[in-house]
């Protein structure tokens, strides 16, 4: 894995000797005075690569002026390089010789990637692109955005989020160096956790589209929480996803207990979002458990999870307890199922609604078609059409299975 630093090269004030220079802060030590920030955070990270994003208009120049004495290196090239600064017409010709003697002084490979404005559309998505260009792929990347017009930090920031979609990179950083005008110093700030609430914003989507909370567990532990805690939350969602509501509701009310004295870190800021997501296991049995999630994932059109837990909670409420049959001992379900059919037990009048959705179950979950001609016709005829699968589900959650 490489370790790749990229810093925006902007334009800072310049006077008779030269660009203004900032003390940067690091965990209250200062380092030497530099105009631009990344010299500073190359010797902060020491990264084995350094990418130097600039427009035209940048003061490429000051790369090769007090913070390194080249004498005659390349003069004729780096003349022609201030020339062009203070003209704003920089262009890539001009800085391709230049990027290896950087790359000699400082221990590591340079380069030197000319940026557009990003003035509209296109540009921006330009300069996306040319980042995501210098980023291999599980790379490590430390970010920083003090440099650039203004609106340039807020398009890296969306970069970030590209490279670890489209790069799978790590970010490990996103540096932003607070100039203050009196001291002429600036303390360099980490701005990582803004990425960590992205992060948390992508896997509440990911759950809202799928229902898998485990999405969840990693960003808890990131943020401080327990392993044994987040747990809870990945053991829920695979019993969950395996049919298995009663032993993934004991995991949930662990976790509420979790969540109600709060998350650390950023998690805090989604503590009540997730309590929302997990309020199914809230429900007084193991038959409204199978309700709440079969209407929940009918909801989200996971039309096969659906129609499973309703047809689970149809078999549990058929289940005498009475009698000290167990919900979810599987033999007992069956044998109250089996009494269902001959008539022994449970509402009668509910056997076509039933053998419906245990039709839909079976040609959704293993593509086959019941003999009974007539329901075959319409299981079909349900399955044609979204819209009309759709009502059929709620009606028959709605019969079968009423609050």
């Amino acid at each position: 894995m490489t370790h790749t630093l990229i810093s925006f090269l902007g334009r800072v004030p310049k006077g008779e000797n030269g660009y203004r220079t900032t003390r940067y802060q690091f965990d209250d030590v200062l380092d030497e005075p530099t105009a631009f920030i990344g010299w500073s955070l190359r010797r902060h990270l020491n990264p084995d690569r350094m990418v130097i994003l600039g427009t035209a208009g940048s003061m490429w120049d000051h790369l090769f002026e007090k913070d390194f004495v080249l004498g005659s290196v390349a003069e004729d090239e780096r003349l022609a390089l201030q020339v062009a600064t203070e003209t704003k017409t920089v262009t890539e010709e001009l800085l391709e010789p230049l990027m290896p003697i950087l790359t000699q002084r400082l221990g590591c490979e340079v380069r030197l990637v000319l940026i557009p404005y990003c003035q509209n559309e296109l540009e921006q998505l330009e300069l996306l692109r040319l980042m995501a260009a210098e980023v291999n792929p599980g790379d490590q990347v430390n970010l920083d955005v003090t440099h650039g017009f203004r609106h340039l930090p807020m398009l890296a920031m969306l970069s970030a989020l590209h490279l670890k979609e489209v790069k799978k990179a790590e970010i490990a950083g996103v540096w932003y160096g607070l100039y203050d005008h009196d001291t002429k110093e600036a303390p360099v700030y980490n701005l990582g956790g803004l990425l960590r609430i992205a992060d948390w914003l992508g896997a509440l989507h990911t759950f809202d589209k799928d229902g898998d909370y485990g999405v969840f567990a990693d960003l808890m532990e990131k943020d401080g929480a327990p392993t044994y805690q987040a747990n809870y939350l990945r053991r829920a969602a695979f019993r969950e996803r395996t049919s298995n509501a009663y032993e993934a509701c004991t995991d949930l009310k662990n976790l509420d207990t979790v969540l109600k004295s709060g998350l650390p870190g950023v998690s805090a800021l989604f503590n009540d979002q997730l309590r929302e997501r997990i309020r199914w296991h809230r429900g007084q049995n193991l038959r409204a458990w199978q309700r709440e999630l079969a209407i929940e994932y009918l909801e989200r059109g996971d039309y096969v999870r659906s129609v499973i837990f309703a047809l689970e909670g149809f078999e549990t409420s058929l289940v005498d307890r009475e009698n000290n049959e167990e919900e979810w001992n599987f033999s007992h379900r069956e044998k109250a199922v089996e009494e269902y059919w001959d008539g022994l037990r449970g509402p009668q009048a509910l056997r076509e609604n039933y053998a419906f959705l245990n039709g839909l179950r079976n040609a959704l979950a293993h593509g086959t078609r019941p003999k009974d001609s007539k329901l075959g016709r319409k299981i079909e005829r349900t399955l044609s059409d979204p819209k009309l699968l759709q009502e059929e589900l709620r009606r028959l959650i709605k019969k079968l299975l009423p609050r």
